[in-house]
């Protein structure tokens, strides 16, 4: 195999020990390519970084980063995997537009969503039974108006939307996801998600910034966030705490000048305060793809398409969206309707129906069985139709 020489200075550079992303911006912009970096001098380099650095630019490559740099031009030569840099012409665009684009982006699968029209979704790892419903529904939707969904391969809300972007993709050929992790490339996190990550691997992109080996690591999380923002031209926060990661994400989409759509909920739902502060600090309320279709029209042009488009396949017979359902006489349940649609704990439905606890908590894990109520990491209980 022949060397990429310019690929393995770049590889280098982000395996030089004190070289951060920081650091190696300001060295491009000082001397251009990776390659001139390595032949400057000592005098020159210190002008831009410390002695420390400097000196560690100069020195032989270690046996380790060498090790790693020929793994990844390797893994780079296999089909459908790229390791795309700063100067490459077709680096994201998008990306280029934010602050701080990573030095290399290390990509999977079909590279060419990363110039299409994406909108990122995302929302907390321990979401609700109706959470990961809407999650998978607007993608299902925003799949089928050939918008790319973009998120972090977490539980909950993030492989909902995945999944419910790959199902419509099959279905009729509409647009995929693209998938941003917070490890090495060559890693799955979580575990769980493994065929997931395999499925988006062949129908959409894995992308992440971190080099090969590169494990969990909690503060890598936040950070990768902004690539998934960075990706796309607006960012939909189905289900957040008030601490949520998502709301990490939704506040550098807003720094980098992309949209911000939230989906409210209870008032008393913990998962949706971050919603609802977001909506209060100027995100667009959504009730439905359409109403995140209708604020980026001017990027979808024939794409487009009506809320009646959204109900059905092309075929006129199965249905985009998958909301919750269940069975009719399910919804007369004289329960559901003394529960209404906020969360209510045992005992205070207990006092509002006359019921004994144990009779009640019988009667309510029917409900939840057949997919009218869920029960809350509180213990509470919340209705869903």
């Amino acid at each position: 195999m022949a060397v990429n020489h310019e690929l393995a200075a770049w590889l280098r550079l982000e395996q030089t020990a004190g070289v951060g992303p920081e650091t190696a911006r300001r060295l491009l912009s000082a001397f251009g390519l990776p390659e001139n970096i390595f032949a400057a001098s000592y005098a020159a380099l210190r002008e831009v970084v410390s002695d420390r650095v400097a000196k560690a630019l100069l020195a032989p490559i270690p046996e380790k980063t060498q090790a790693l740099i020929d793994r990844t031009l390797n893994w780079a030569a296999q089909s459908h995997n790229r390791v795309q840099t700063l100067a490459d012409n077709d680096y994201p665009r998008l990306l280029l537009d934010i602050p701080d684009p990573p030095i290399l982006l290390y990509a999977k699968g079909r590279v060419e969503l990363l110039h299409e029209t994406s909108i990122a979704v995302v929302g907390s790892r321990n979401a609700t039974a109706q959470g990961i419903a809407n999650a998978r529904h607007f993608a299902e939707a925003l799949s089928a108006a050939n918008l790319h969904t973009a998120s972090g391969l977490a539980l909950g809300i993030d492989s909902a939307a995945h999944e419910g972007s790959l199902s419509q993709f099959a279905m009729q050929q509409g647009g995929s996801t693209i998938a941003v992790i917070g490890t090495g490339i060559d890693i799955v996190y979580p575990a769980r998600n493994r065929d997931l990550a395999h499925r988006i691997a062949d129908a959409g992109c894995i992308v992440s910034e971190y080099p090969l080996g590169m494990p969990a690591i909690a503060t890598n999380f936040p950070r990768r966030n902004r690539i998934i923002s960075g990706l796309a031209r607006g960012t939909l926060v189905v289900e957040a705490a008030e601490k949520s990661g998502s709301l990490i994400t939704a506040r550098m989409a807003a720094e980098q000048g992309r949209d911000v759509f939230a989906i409210p909920g209870s008032i008393h739902s913990p998962l949706a305060k971050g919603c609802h502060q977001l909506i209060k600090q100027g995100a667009k309320l959504v009730e439905s793809a359409d109403d995140i279709l209708e604020e980026l029209g001017h990027f979808l042009g024939a794409n487009k398409i009506s809320a009646a488009a959204l109900s059905t396949s092309p075929n006129g017979k199965r249905p985009v969206a998958a909301p919750i359902t269940v069975k009719p006489e399910t919804l007369n349940h004289p329960l559901l309707v003394s529960m209404g649609f906020d969360p209510i704990d045992v005992s205070s439905l207990s006092l509002m129906t006359g019921m004994d606890p144990a009779s009640l908590s019988g009667e309510l894990l029917t409900l939840e069985l057949e997919g009218a109520v869920e029960m809350l990491p509180s213990g509470e209980y919340r209705r869903l139709q």
